[in-house]
């Protein structure tokens, strides 16, 4: 909102009944609240209730919130409202500001939404109003999870393109020197599948222009922001990510620090609380914040098996070929990179977890995961075929090479440093190994169970927490073997985790040994 908003004196003449500010310190995520008495003069006079949106004007600037009631006598006097800590930041103001209420104007995409929960196709003007009314925080959480529900099945080809090009236009748009400007992306649902690092580190060492955004987590135990964040800063504004690039040719920032597909962000957080990841919603988050961070050519890849987030070759297929054809129609080449999905990949499930897997593979220890090792390869080799210098196939050789010979490693250091130093990933307080009750052969690794196992011991909340994986599939192990080991930063997640594991059984799934 701005400042050009009708404030309350507006609407009700003398503005006599402002209300004096409170900071509680409730944490609501992005989602601006205002707390005020039931009993209060404001809520009588106006008829505010709960969930009621509200106008809420101080100091020439205003904000949407959702009205949230305490009890009379309870943690508000008459007279006194609180915000939550995002509405704070929003309206810019202070302990005991002076604040003016009034209900919220109408909002045009409500109706829009509405139509699409009764199976109305959005067009590109009422899809753009819906995206437009994101950002500037008109809609309220029902209102975003309404729209991510009712689009979850039911978007097509045109719609996609609609909403993914309403994404980029309402947030900024990066322009790089360079005429190759390369990313990449994993769909995600596959555990361990923490390639990006080494790929953005080997692409840049080649000298492609790969400037990264990254998401954080939304139904898994870590996404690439998380695990960078404990090896270096990633909150970067724009100004200090072109820095980072222009030096260093790449960056591993979250995408959230800057106003890169904004939407995005705020649509991510509701399908974290949803659970939800649409193939339509995906292919407009995704290729949104590809095309505002200025990239010309991207890199997907989308593993598939029957634990992973997609369960079919047919699925994987379809995504790609949607993908492939959104991105034409705004100003990327897409490429798609088929992957096996069918197991986790390396040995930690977790943000600090994964990012000792990512430093142990760029720095060529032994014993790091040889899987990871070899994905990230293919990645990146398909990565650098982008370049009109590297023939067809010839990728991952060059890739190899560079890895191998320290470049990688080195690249991804100075990228670190850049963005404001390298730095050591936590370890967790609390561990429990969980090992074998009998002999056998490994002949599963429930992907899902085990991330949701990982999730439940503090990841990726806690960066410490999460799951280390000390067998692979086909490995043989006799009773008292280690099979996993949490790593939990307090007593209760821990016992949460474990809990869980008493009620779940055979998340590693041991069969006979083959003769």
């Amino acid at each position: 909102m701005t400042a050009q908003e009708p404030s309350c004196c507006d609407a009700h003449g003398d503005g006599q009944h402002p209300l004096t500010l409170r900071r509680l310190g409730i944490d609501t995520h992005q989602e601006a609240v205002i707390y005020m008495p039931s009993d209060c003069h404001v809520c009588r006079a106006e008829g505010f209730q709960a969930r009621s949106r509200v106008l809420v004007s101080a100091n020439g600037h205003s904000i949407l919130a959702t009205v949230n009631q305490t009890t009379p006598g309870g943690l508000l006097a008459p007279g006194e409202a609180g915000l939550s800590e995002a509405a704070w930041g929003r309206l810019d103001a202070s302990e005991g500001t002076q604040v003016t209420l009034r209900h919220a104007p109408a909002v045009e995409s409500h109706g829009a939404i509405r139509g699409k929960i009764h199976g109305k196709r959005l067009g590109r003007e009422a899809m753009r109003h819906v995206v437009e009314d994101v950002v500037a925080g008109r809609l309220s959480d029902i209102y975003l999870s309404a729209f991510i529900t009712a689009c979850a099945a039911t978007l097509d080809f045109d719609e996609v393109v609609s909403l993914t090009q309403a994404m980029i236009d309402t947030g900024q748009r990066l322009e790089w020197q360079s005429d190759l400007v390369v990313d990449k992306h994993c769909v995600g649902g596959l555990l361990g599948n923490r390639t990006t690092p080494i790929v953005v580190a080997v692409a840049a060492a080649c000298g492609l222009t790969i400037p990264k955004t990254s998401s954080r987590a939304i139904t898994s135990p870590a996404g690439t922001a998380d695990v960078m964040e404990t090896l270096a800063p990633v909150d970067l504004d724009e100004a200090a990510m072109r820095r980072v690039v222009e030096r260093e040719r790449g960056c591993l920032v979250w995408g959230g620090s800057s106003r890169l597909s904004p939407a995005d962000d705020i649509l991510i957080r509701v399908e974290r609380a949803l659970d939800l990841d649409s193939l339509g919603q995906l292919v407009a988050s995704v290729l949104s914040k590809k095309a505002a961070a200025g990239s010309t050519h991207v890199l997907i890849d989308i593993p598939h098996g029957p634990k992973a987030k997609v369960r079919s070759v047919d699925t994987a297929q379809q995504l790609g070929r949607l993908l492939e054809g959104v991105g034409r129609l705004v100003d990327l080449d897409v490429r798609v990179l088929l992957t096996d999905g069918s197991r986790p990949i390396g040995r930690g499930f977790g943000p600090a977890l994964e990012a000792r897997d990512v430093l142990a593979v760029l720095q060529n220890d032994p014993n790091a995961p040889a899987d990871l090792r070899e994905r990230a390869l293919d990645v990146a080799g398909a990565v650098l075929e982008f370049s009109p210098n590297i023939s067809a196939g010839g990728g991952p050789r060059v890739a190899r090479r560079v890895l191998e010979d320290g470049a990688a490693w080195s690249k991804f250091q100075a990228i670190c440093e850049a963005q404001g130093g390298l730095r050591e990933p936590p370890r967790a307080a609390l561990t429990h190994t969980v090992e074998a009750t009998r002999a056998g052969q490994v002949l599963e690794l429930d992907n899902r169970r085990l991330s949701r196992v990982a999730k439940f011991a503090g990841a990726p909340a806690d960066p410490a927490a999460g799951l280390e994986l000390h067998v692979g599939i086909g490995d043989s192990v006799e009773a008292g073997q280690p099979l996993f080991t949490l790593h939990a930063q307090a007593k209760g997640e821990l016992g949460y985790a474990l809990d869980y594991l008493e009620r779940e059984a055979d998340l590693v799934r041991l069969g006979k040994e083959e003769a």
